[in-house]
């Protein structure tokens, strides 16, 4: 698995305002959110915590101030630390990076030219299920 970079992460929580960009974070938040399953009850403290950050906290954190270069590093710090430790969980956090599209660039370039455009134009990356109900007029 490619490591996930703060740099990422924090592009990520700033472009919550964006469908695609909200439905990545809301699959990160989920996956911290399920339990940590990792090593054995020897691993954890006295008070029955296991002392490693589920990454809940971290993520919390870096969505209320996306900007901040420490909280993304704290966040990824503890993504990595939980999947070294849990391997349900490095399975599924590397399912969510590949679908946040982190992993392949997933840059997107439009581009229109060429004069006037006779029909319906959509500019964007990975669409489906589209239908477009059009007549033609053959008065003209």
């Amino acid at each position: 698995m490619d490591p996930i970079t703060a740099a990422a992460l924090a592009a990520l929580a700033g472009s919550v305002g964006g469908e695609v960009g909200r439905q990545s974070w809301q699959g990160l938040t989920a996956l911290v959110t399920r339990p940590f399953r990792r090593g054995t009850a020897q691993d954890a403290e006295p008070d029955g915590s296991s002392g490693i950050s589920s990454g809940e906290l971290e993520a919390a954190d870096l969505e209320n101030n996306p900007a901040d270069p420490v909280r993304a590093q704290a966040l990824a710090t503890a993504l990595g630390v939980r999947a070294a430790l849990d391997g349900e969980f490095r399975g599924l956090l590397e399912e969510w990076w590949q679908q946040a599209g982190a992993g392949s660039g997933g840059a997107v370039h439009n581009s229109i030219s060429g004069g006037t455009q006779n029909g319906p134009v959509l500019q964007g990356r990975d669409f489906s299920s589209l239908t477009f109900n059009m007549t033609r007029d053959t008065d003209r």
